[in-house]
């Protein structure tokens, strides 16, 4: 007990997991930034990105502890012991980066996607055909159950990423809601939040928020979806990190499932079969991946971005296996 009482706001703040030097708070922040970058893509997760850097276990564990426990401690005011239970040298450094790339690139990755379609596609597309590799790899054994749910998790992704988006409310409780089933579709490899937020018709709307963050009203839009993201978050990640505990294997084959059937979406060539205007720009609803029209500059240049990003994540994997 006297130990609880002297200890001192740095004592709590280093005395749970997490990077112990600015170097690897940077580090970290950095994946955080990838792992952001992926997120504001409709059918890129960044779910994919913290599982190849070996951060996905870490992540769910660090979210996991904010818990009834901190909640015990934070109403008895012991401040110091509920910073000390939580990873929150790991959360901040991650989230930190999250953050900023979610604000800074909403707007390029929207021009992007608008004006470069084909090439933002190929890069991503690239980047996703190597994940599935490496997080395939930590799969122990791939006959019986695990190979069972690879197939479930192949299937649910595809339907998935085949629903069409629909016209929704833009009351409150519908963005809080909003919150909470694309943060679980954020931390799931190859499922994309921002696809989620896609079919459920508040992409373009979120989005647009993220633009002109600090005005009033997008402010206040921003904390309610951030509310239902942190309920998503904190409810989804017991469940996941359960199945990653009892059934390691199976989750993982379940995850590259996931990432598999998802691969379709970010095919670069596609026919559109289908649009609507959401707040002023054109998305497609519905479309069938087709093969380019003709072999020219432009399609070696998408290959050269679908192979760039192949090898960036070997190297990032590699990287990785590394440090470990």
């Amino acid at each position: 007990m006297n130990r609880k009482n002297n200890m001192t706001w740095k004592d709590a703040f280093f005395s749970s997991p997490g990077p112990n030097s600015i170097k690897s708070a940077a580090g970290l922040s950095l994946k955080g930034m990838c792992m952001g970058s992926a997120d504001v893509i409709p059918g890129v997760s960044g779910g994919t990105i913290a599982l190849i850097t070996g951060i996905y276990e870490h992540l769910i564990q660090a979210i996991r502890s904010i818990d009834s426990v901190m909640l015990k401690k934070l109403l008895k005011v012991d401040l110091k012991s509920a910073l000390a239970h939580i990873h929150v040298r790991f959360l901040i450094s991650l989230f930190f980066g999250i953050g900023v790339a979610i604000v800074s690139l909403a707007r390029l990755m929207n021009y992007l996607l608008h004006h470069h379609p084909v090439h933002t596609w190929s890069l991503f597309f690239g980047l996703i055909a190597a994940s599935i590799l490496v997080v395939g790899k930590q799969v122990k054994h791939w006959w019986g159950s695990a190979g069972v749910c690879f197939l479930a998790g192949t299937a649910a992704a595809t339907i998935i990423v085949n629903l069409i988006p629909v016209a929704t409310p833009e009351e409150l409780w519908f963005i809080f809601l909003c919150g909470i089933i694309a943060i679980c579709a954020m931390i799931l490899p190859g499922i994309s939040g921002a696809f989620i937020l896609l079919i459920l018709g508040k992409y373009e709307f979120i989005t647009a928020t993220l633009k002109n963050p600090f005005l009033p009203p997008n402010f206040f839009i921003i904390v309610v979806f951030g509310a239902g993201c942190l309920i998503g978050l904190l409810i989804f990640s017991r469940v996941l990190n359960y199945f990653l505990q009892k059934f390691h294997n199976m989750t993982i084959a379940f995850l590259t499932g996931l990432m598999t059937g998802s691969i379709q979406k970010i095919w670069p060539w596609k026919e559109v079969l289908e649009t609507r205007m959401i707040r002023g720009s054109s998305h497609v609803l519905w479309g069938r991946n087709i093969l380019p029209d003709a072999i020219d500059g432009e399609i070696f240049f998408a290959v050269l971005l679908a192979i760039i990003g192949f090898i960036a994540v070997m190297v990032i994997e590699g990287m990785s296996r590394e440090r470990i």
